[in-house]
């Protein structure tokens, strides 16, 4: 049944040293569903506004993405609008506009309620417990969160991670979300919540993947033409989680091969604003770097 993924459906703003754009296509359940997409069905729920571009819709109609959970609501849709330094690993927020975002309820779809795979992307922790409790038996559930649940909403998020098998955040939200500073002694406190796996994503330093057994570290692609981060943990999570659900496979060998799927596309999509790299994207070109990124990290035993 492929992925079921819950999240924002966005317009952003964007500069960075390298440019800037205004009102392209982004949001969370966006990156994560047109990354997941190359390995698996992928079915979305998430609510724009009446201003929102046909385009966009032809546009993850053509990548193969169900819509039929994509609420069209009056007024206008959500917008970001955001900066970067040459430090690409941050984003200031100049802006938030959550219009009918702020008075988004997932509606999960009958035909969506058997998806194997459930991903709640960044949104209030209480939402997210709603979702879980419109789905039916999936085998697994991965989340990610953020500093603003972390800090504002933590009773809510602790539940929700009592009922997830996979959490995926950046190392600053690690960090808080376990009161630890040693990002190893910060896994174990996380894994203690509730999760099987943590991944935390570092951004140009890769990611780390924890569970009660191993520790495994991915690097981040070196890449000579680095245009926009916004985005890029959403792709790694698409890419990580959509491979899982090719498989539906949590053996070590699975989640390491979904961690290093995960970097590549993430990599891919820091080449263009908003998703224009993952327009033209192969998957012969995925299987490439996949390749690349191994013979970067082998050696042989001393």
């Amino acid at each position: 049944m492929g992925v079921l993924v819950v999240g924002s459906v966005g317009l952003d703003s964007v500069r960075t040293p390298f440019g800037e754009v205004e009102e392209v296509l982004g949001g969370s359940a966006t990156y994560f569903a047109v990354s997941a997409g190359y390995f698996t069905d992928v079915n979305m729920v998430a609510v724009v506004g009446e201003d929102f571009p046909s385009g966009h819709i032809s546009f993850l109609k053509e990548k193969g993405i169900n819509l039929d959970g994509l609420e069209r609501s009056g007024g206008k849709t959500f917008r970001w609008r955001g900066e970067y330094g040459y430090q690409l690993n941050e984003a200031r927020t100049i802006e938030t506009r959550l219009n009918v975002f702020e008075q988004f309820r997932p509606k999960i779809p009958e035909s969506y309620k058997n998806a194997d795979l459930v991903f709640l992307a960044n949104i209030d922790p209480e939402l997210q417990l709603d979702v879980l409790h419109q789905v039916k038996g999936a085998k697994i559930i991965a989340a990610d969160t953020m500093n603003f649940w972390i800090e504002g909403k933590r009773e809510a998020l602790m539940r929700t991670l009592k009922e997830v098998d996979i959490l995926i955040i950046n190392d600053g939200e690690a960090r808080e979300l376990a009161g630890e500073a040693n990002l190893v002694k910060a896994a174990k406190t996380i894994l203690s919540f509730g999760p099987d796996i943590l991944i935390i994503k570092r951004g140009e330093y890769g990611a780390l993947m924890f569970n009660e057994k191993a520790i495994f570290s991915a690097p981040a692609y070196p890449l000579e033409n680095l245009f926009d981060p916004t985005g890029a943990g959403d792709c790694f999570a698409g890419g990580f989680i959509g491979y899982l659900a090719s498989n539906m496979n949590l053996g070590e060998q699975s989640i390491r091969q979904g961690v290093i799927l995960g970097s590549v596309m993430a990599s891919f999509n820091v080449e263009s604003f908003s998703l224009e790299r993952l327009k033209s994207l192969d998957y012969k070109e995925i299987e490439q770097r996949y390749r690349e990124i191994k013979r970067l990290t082998f050696f042989e035993d001393i």
